[in-house]
């Protein structure tokens, strides 16, 4: 596997995405159309929640190692007023990523904080938010793409990135699998593969060879197969596994959405 995308190609993309977010929103007929992927939201919505989410962990970021977000961060984020006229909203929202990105370079990437995946494989530290944030950025840029009727496929080096980071923190557990063991396969079209293992001892990935070199005995209880990009976007439960290619038992797919682990 290619190695993973290195701290300022992360920050890179975090400005790209949020300014690619804010061109949606700024050529969108209005702040009130609905966003289709986020049901009940609004592209104002929208807004507030990714801007928001930017200045908490740039808070979280600026805090260093904790057990918990500081509490006025997550305060700050309960109270959010945001300005209704679209340019004012888009200015709060152009700084509201400044200072993601200024508190993720003052404190480089291996500073500890606090995240909510402790027991995942993505590490505590603000390298792993940018990682995750670059993500958020992203689909949360083509949910605005949606509302606008336009969608774009994610960028080819963000998704391969975003399809591990996802595996690595929102699946990685010690917690058991209920289930009887097995593994699932995520193979992007652009050359890179994935195995989540579940059993007993919980569920970790690692890195695979290329599709033909997992056949046989070693064989997925599930294999996906699509673009990265669809790849995070279903992850994310943007597009369904009927857009992609699943072979295996495609029932195992909705066991592992439905799982929710209880951390140890």
């Amino acid at each position: 596997m290619e190695k993973n995308l290195e701290f300022p190609e992360l920050l890179r993309l975090i400005d790209e995405r949020s300014t690619a977010f804010r061109a949606t929103v700024a050529a969108a007929p209005g702040l009130d159309a609905p966003v289709p992927s986020c049901p009940g939201w609004t592209l104002f919505d929208l807004v507030k929640h990714l801007g928001g989410g930017d200045r908490f962990w740039a808070a979280i970021v600026g805090a260093g190692p904790a057990d918990a977000p500081p509490a006025e961060a997550a305060a700050a984020r309960a109270a959010l007023e945001l300005p209704r006229e679209r340019e004012a909203l888009l200015a709060w929202l152009d700084a509201s990523t400044q200072l993601l990105l200024d508190a993720l370079r003052e404190a480089g990437p291996e500073s500890g904080c606090w995240t909510w995946w402790p027991a995942s494989q993505s590490p505590q530290t603000s390298g792993g938010v940018a990682r995750h944030r670059v993500q958020e950025s992203a689909v949360h840029t083509y949910d605005a793409q949606l509302a606008g009727g336009d969608p774009q496929p994610l960028p080819v080096e963000l998704a391969l990135d975003g399809v591990e980071e996802f595996l690595f923190t929102v699946c990685a557990t010690p917690s058991a699998w209920p289930h009887k063991p097995t593994a699932f396969d995520f193979h992007a079209a652009e050359g890179l593969s994935w195995r989540l293992t579940v059993d007993g001892d919980g569920a970790r990935i690692t890195g695979i060879p290329a599709p033909a070199a997992t056949a046989g005995e070693d064989a997925a209880g599930a294999s996906v197969h699509g673009t990265a990009s669809e790849l995070v976007l279903y992850l994310y439960d943007r597009i369904k596994a009927e857009s992609l290619r699943v072979d295996g038992d495609a029932g195992l797919l909705d066991l592992l959405r439905a799982w929710e682990p209880e951390e140890k």
